[in-house]
């Protein structure tokens, strides 16, 4: 049974207010102690590891989620800008999962395509990001309006974020997925052909019909 989920929308184009620029953050995230630590990077989970296990119910702290898939170019050319992001938000966290390896998470969350992210305050998505352009600057601007945290002005996308740990180079894999559903469909479409033969011949008068 699938679990039912709150719609998860991305914000409303701000309206210019001229006294008052900065509106209140739609989701209001506890900020990490950033002490102790030295570099700012984002995980990626591997197979065996589940998001919810990163993910703490009863915390209101914020964590971005990225589904991409290494073989899709919209991913691969996102990625350089979203390894930067945890140098601009050094209070948040950032997570990132194979869509592919990861599919009942991809059923749950609605992604039905890549890439997708999601804001989550806990364990609970609060928003999507769905603009086409997906660049560091727009994705500091969603944040920004989603949790009113401002992003580091020194941080730019440079080559270390180029080379990982989110891989921007293709890489050829099978989308074993959609080649399971193309065989089932072809062996759907394959079945029904043969039962409706079948049904025809068990019908009196068809055998002669189709003789003629």
């Amino acid at each position: 049974e699938q679990p039912v989920l709150e719609p998860v929308l991305p914000a409303p184009a701000e309206e210019q207010n001229g006294t008052d620029s900065a509106k209140a953050p739609k989701v209001n995230c506890e900020e990490r102690n950033t002490t102790g630590i030295d570099r700012f990077t984002l995980q990626i989970l591997n197979v065996s590891q589940d998001l919810m296990e990163f993910l703490n119910p009863n915390s209101s702290d914020c964590t971005l989620v990225l589904f991409y898939t290494p073989w899709c170019r919209f991913s691969a050319s996102l990625a350089p800008h979203f390894n930067s992001l945890p140098r601009a938000f050094p209070t948040l966290r950032f997570l990132a999962l194979d869509a592919s390896q990861h599919s009942s998470l991809s059923t749950r969350f609605g992604t039905v395509a890549v890439p997708n992210i999601l804001l989550f305050q806990g364990a609970k998505p609060m928003a999507r990001f769905n603009h086409t352009d997906r660049t560091l600057e727009t994705l500091k601007d969603f944040i920004f309006n989603q949790t009113g945290i401002e992003a580091k002005s020194d941080v730019a996308v440079t080559e270390e974020d180029w080379e990982g740990p989110l891989p921007s180079v293709l890489t050829k894999g099978i989308d074993w997925l959609l080649l399971f559903s193309v065989l089932f469909l072809a062996g759907f479409v394959m079945y029904a052909t043969i039962r409706t033969e079948s049904i025809r011949w068990l019908i009196p008068g068809q055998e002669h019909e189709h003789q003629e």
